[in-house]
């Protein structure tokens, strides 16, 4: 298992629609139950007004941490109930190797694997609005009490690129997950299921996805960048060295 960072974003939606929420309503930039947002940064301000679905949108389009966590804030029997609910989605769905503890993504502690997002995109096909929002190229987002506007744009680049059948996506990046990317799309007419977790650079999960369907398309394996591959080297040590201390700590806790 491994850190998903806000590929969690795409869960947190499931579940607001699951609840059958009314859309339109208008929701409070509240954060004060996700103790992950302290000290990060967001152009959004606190206790400003904007509806659910626009919520839903910048969560999913733009990755905004505090458009989730008001989203888990306003749910039926509160924040808590909202994640009991992320995890009882995770297990209903078969994802038995994932854990969420919160709805942004920040915390090292949601972690997933590559066959379990996939399950997760595969239910994500129930869910039309997800796909159409996630996939919104840009917009500019009307906020009240005080009354503000402010431009967004998609995270995930080859959504502009008009080679790409995109019909749902979610990018996700912290330090500890690295550069993830998922994506329900159409190769050679039929449907495919993307996974990019822990790429090492900037732009590196969306050359991952371009190598990845150009192997499906033609069966060509392209090669891989020198400096993935030293990441990949790099991550796997320092995993090693944290299970070996995790199995240090066990054995002088017994």
């Amino acid at each position: 298992m491994r850190p998903i960072a806000s590929i969690t974003k795409l869960m947190t939606a499931m579940v607001v629609l699951d609840a059958r929420l009314p859309l339109d309503e208008i929701l409070k930039v509240d954060i004060s139950q996700t103790p992950e947002m302290k000290g990060v940064y967001s152009r959004v301000r606190l206790n400003s007004e904007i509806s659910r679905k626009n919520m839903l949108l910048l969560a999913l389009m733009s990755s905004e941490n505090r458009a989730a966590a008001s989203l888990a804030h306003y749910y039926p029997g509160g924040y808590n109930a909202f994640i009991k609910a992320m995890n009882a989605k995770a297990k209903a769905l078969g994802m038995t190797h994932t854990r969420f503890v919160e709805p942004t993504g920040l915390s090292i502690h949601n972690v997933s694997t590559a066959r379990d997002l996939t399950k997760l995109l595969i239910a994500t096909k129930q869910y039309p609005l997800i796909g159409q929002l996630s996939t919104t190229r840009e917009d500019m987002a009307t906020f009240s009490h005080p009354a503000y506007t402010l431009p967004f744009r998609n995270t995930n680049h080859l959504v502009y690129r008009d080679n790409w059948n995109i019909q749902l996506t979610k990018t996700g990046f912290t330090n500890a997950a690295g550069h993830c990317l998922v994506m329900r799309t159409v190769i050679n007419n039929k449907p495919v299921a993307l996974v990019v977790m822990d790429a090492f650079g900037k732009y590196t999960h969306f050359a991952d996805a371009s190598r990845l369907r150009t192997w499906i398309e033609t069966g060509k394996v392209m090669p891989v960048p020198a400096a993935a591959l030293s990441y990949k080297k790099q991550k796997a040590a320092q995993m090693a060295a944290a299970s070996a201390s995790a199995g240090a700590q066990t054995a002088q806790n017994d």
